[in-house]
């Protein structure tokens, strides 16, 4: 319930309405913390801001959550930052950008830190035998709590839309979105009891950590990095996965703009393409699971990453094409369901990758924190490239610099190959 009460910020807010929104209501230049940004930039800036602070606290977080003291406090705590910052959206109308970018920044930093917390529970609440079950009928429920109040923001786009048409008034055409931020934030705040209600109590860790909360995850950090410098195919492979990572975060979270801005996408088209990549995602999950089992992890990983320096090289050309004044739409719809194809599946994939490389260990929560860290930072690090490069040479060039993350992710992850096949011979 938890997945179904969150899970509508991270496809209705990131991913759709939002920057849709945010790109209609600013100018192209917009004044903020005594600068003028580019409009799109700005909205990158600040992702890669709540991702840095995120990277930084997720350590004192992990930390909290190993001890399991007030472990459901937090969670509340998180929950209620981003449920209100979405509510407080409601009140953005262009002209108060630093509210809507506050209000943003919040409602990422309460979706990334109540995941730590909520993911912790998993081991307290079910049986080993019953985990891989919960963790993905959580993902189900997720999926079709976001698809439900999608569909519902695309009916309020369109009723006001028309409203907006019949009364020549073009401020009812904001309320549409306005109200559906304002959903969900009564959405993931209300569903949250459900879970709130039924998680037992929290417990204090029997083992005393001999260090302070805010430390002790920075140490933990650290001991997984000395280890993780001695395996020589995991070392690879994460380094691997930080470059590709930049790419693919970065192209999802940059996908919407990217229609809207330049390539001026109505917002009932952007809706409906977002829904499609969601589709055909979980198509191309159980796709790459099907071929990791036949031709191995790595070499599908290869193949993948391959696959996005294609997308990256297409969408550049039809940015290309519409501003040699082509109709690109249907190019479009046809990258979308490309991205869709790969989208989730190289996700899911580097996961259980990670997981079937590290060592035999005790400390899984540490590792997985390490490894949650780097994906963050390679997030930060691609979000601000992204919006930089928008901001010197245009949008359409800054998808094509994305192509340096992942041939560098694509010859990390041959070096890990042959490292691995080196040391499968050894043994």
């Amino acid at each position: 319930m938890y997945d179904w009460a969150n899970s509508v910020y991270n496809l209705v807010i990131t991913t759709t309405f939002f920057p849709i929104y945010f790109l209609a209501v600013t100018k192209d230049d917009v004044p903020f913390l005594g600068r003028v940004f580019k409009n799109s930039a700005l909205y990158d800036y600040a992702l890669a801001f709540a991702y840095l602070f995120i990277a930084l606290l997720l350590p004192i977080l992990s930390s909290i959550a190993d001890s399991q003291g007030n472990k459901k406090r937090f969670m509340q705590f998180f929950t209620y930052i981003g449920g209100l910052a979405c509510i407080g959206m409601f009140w953005f109308r262009g002209d108060n950008v630093g509210w809507g970018i506050t209000c943003f920044i919040f409602a990422v930093i309460g979706y990334a830190g109540g995941l730590v917390f909520y993911n912790s529970y998993l081991p307290e609440i079910a049986a080993p035998e019953d985990r891989d079950k919960i963790s993905a009928r959580g993902y189900a429920m997720g999926y079709a709590g976001s698809v439900i109040l999608q569909i519902v923001g695309f009916g309020l786009v369109l009723y006001f839309n028309a409203q907006a048409e019949s009364q020549s008034n073009n401020e009812l055409k904001l309320m549409g979105p306005l109200v559906t931020f304002f959903l969900v934030g009564l959405w993931w705040i209300g569903f949250a009891q459900v879970t709130f209600r039924k998680l037992p109590a929290n417990k204090p860790s029997a083992e005393k950590f001999s260090y302070g909360f805010l430390t002790a995850g920075f140490i933990e950090l650290g001991k997984v990095w000395r280890q993780v410098r001695k395996l020589t195919v995991l070392k690879w492979y994460l380094v691997a996965f930080f470059f590709y990572n930049m790419g693919v975060q970065t192209v999802m979270l940059a996908a919407t703009i990217f229609g809207s801005k330049m390539l001026g996408l109505p917002t009932d088209k952007l809706i409906i393409t977002v829904v499609l990549i969601q589709l055909v995602a979980i198509a191309g999950a159980f796709l790459m699971s099907k071929l990791s089992g036949k031709y191995g992890n790595l070499h599908v990983l290869m193949g993948v990453v391959l696959f996005w320096i294609v997308i990256c090289i297409a969408a550049y050309e039809i940015a290309s094409l519409k501003e040699a004044g082509h109709n690109v739409e249907v190019h479009f719809y046809g990258l979308a369901v490309a991205v869709g194809l790969v989208m989730g599946g190289i996700q899911s994939l580097s996961r259980s990758t990670y997981s079937k490389l590290m060592p035999e260990t005790n400390d899984t929560a540490s590792f997985f924190s390490f490894y949650d860290v780097t994906e963050k930072i390679a997030i930060v690090i691609g979000v601000f490239t992204f919006g930089y490069i928008d901001e010197l040479l245009g949008m359409k060039n800054s998808v094509l610099s994305l192509i340096v993350f992942f041939v560098l992710g694509f010859s990390a992850l041959a070096i890990t190959y042959r490292h691995q096949r080196r040391q499968q011979k050894l043994t």
